[in-house]
């Protein structure tokens, strides 16, 4: 499994701030992804690919509020 984290500066983050953060990607040979980021506001967007190919997708507001939560593979989608 590789895993990388890099620092990013001055980007829109989910609150619609401009902020620092960190982006985060590790995966696997067999189909499992995660690329990840974090900014310094507390505002977090994932983005998971498991090894039977269900996705997640999730946009967290520096609040807690969950702007989006989608999932592939149950067959179920949940947009705040």
């Amino acid at each position: 499994m590789v895993a990388t984290t890099t620092h990013f500066t001055k980007q829109k983050a989910p609150c619609g701030r401009t902020a620092d953060g960190d982006h985060h990607v590790e995966g696997d040979d067999d189909g499992f992804a995660y690329d990840d980021f974090k900014y310094a506001c507390g505002c977090h967007e994932i983005q998971h690919v498991y090894h039977d190919g269900t996705t997640r997708f999730r946009t967290i507001r520096h609040d807690g509020k969950v702007l989006k939560d989608e999932r592939s593979g149950e067959h179920e989608t949940f947009e705040a």
